[in-house]
């Protein structure tokens, strides 16, 4: 696979994942986002869990084909601290968010039941982490704009 496809689909199914998952929250019927021309889609629980769940499967399937990969293959190569402690915090974080998500998943199906508290923790610990990779990417995204004036 052309890995510039590669990286761009993978770019893609994190945007419509994030996109999807805070429209699953009524953040952008209550902020009016949604009564934009074209955005009303945006209002529709079911079209966004549905596509957040789809999309979730693809990302999942990119990212492990990516770790895999990465791990045949840099396995071999000279890595820096800085690069080695990227990864990790940035697959560490990625794993915490599809295994709460993959958790999450099971109370949808019949016969898994979880406690109101439960499940209240687990959409609390998938939004902190998600909330935690997006400041740690920013970090970096600053980090490097910032080594580029230097």
């Amino acid at each position: 696979m052309n890995h510039k496809i590669f990286k761009i689909a993978l770019k893609a199914a994190f945007f419509m994942l994030l996109l999807s998952g805070f429209a699953q929250m009524p953040i952008f019927k209550r902020y009016y986002i949604a009564d934009i021309p074209g955005f009303g889609w945006l209002a529709d629980f079911e079209l966004t869990h549905a596509l957040h769940y789809g999309f979730a499967i693809v990302f999942c399937l990119l990212f492990f084909y990516h770790v895999t990969l990465e791990m045949l293959v840099k396995r071999y190569t000279c890595l820096t601290k800085k690069q080695v402690t990227d990864t990790l915090i940035n697959h560490g974080l990625t794993i915490g968010i599809v295994s709460t998500g993959m958790i999450l998943v099971l109370k949808n199906f019949p016969g898994y039941h979880m406690a109101p508290e439960v499940i209240v923790g687990l959409d609390i610990m998938h939004l902190g982490l998600v909330m935690t990779l997006l400041g740690y990417k920013a970090l970096g995204f600053v980090r490097l704009k910032y080594a580029r004036q230097s």
